[in-house]
C-alpha cells in the first residue's frame, strides 16, 4: 500500500498578474502636467498601493521623437493604487510612459508602456 503525502506549496502572483493604466489618457500640455497612474491586482481588481517605482522614462516615441524625452518627478499618493507624477510636458501630442515598479512580495518587476496625449 502506497501513502501519498502533500504539501502546501507557495503560489507567488507574476508581473501579468498586475496591470497599469492611465487615469486619463489626455492631460494638460506644459510645465507642470500631472499624469496619474492606477497600478491594479488583475486576480482581485483591486488597487496596489505598496509598490515601490525603481524606473520612469516619459518620451515622444509616438511623435517620432524618440530621443525627446523629459524628467518625471513622483507626487505623493493621495489614492490607492493612484501613481502620480509631475513633467514638463513641452509639446503637445502623443507621449510614451514607461514605468517599471516593485510590488512588496513580488519576485517580479511590473512594467508598463502607456501614451499620455499631451492637449493645449
Amino acid at each position: 500500500m502506497a501513502l501519498a503525502l502533500s504539501f502546501p506549496v507557495a503560489a507567488y502572483a507574476g508581473a501579468a498578474d498586475y496591470e497599469l493604466q492611465l487615469v486619463e489618457a489626455a492631460v494638460g500640455q506644459g510645465p507642470d502636467a500631472v499624469i496619474a497612474v492606477r497600478l491594479t491586482d488583475k486576480r482581485t481588481d483591486k488597487p496596489v498601493s505598496n509598490a515601490v517605482i525603481f524606473a520612469t522614462r516619459l518620451d515622444m516615441a509616438p511623435e517620432g521623437m524618440e530621443a525627446m524625452t523629459t524628467r518625471v518627478e513622483p507626487l505623493s499618493l493621495e489614492e490607492p493604487g493612484i501613481y502620480r507624477f509631475k513633467a514638463n510636458l513641452s509639446m503637445e501630442g502623443g507621449w510614451r510612459f514607461k514605468l517599471a515598479m516593485k510590488v512588496q512580495g513580488e519576485p517580479e518587476t511590473v512594467q508598463g508602456e502607456l501614451v499620455v496625449q499631451a492637449q493645449p
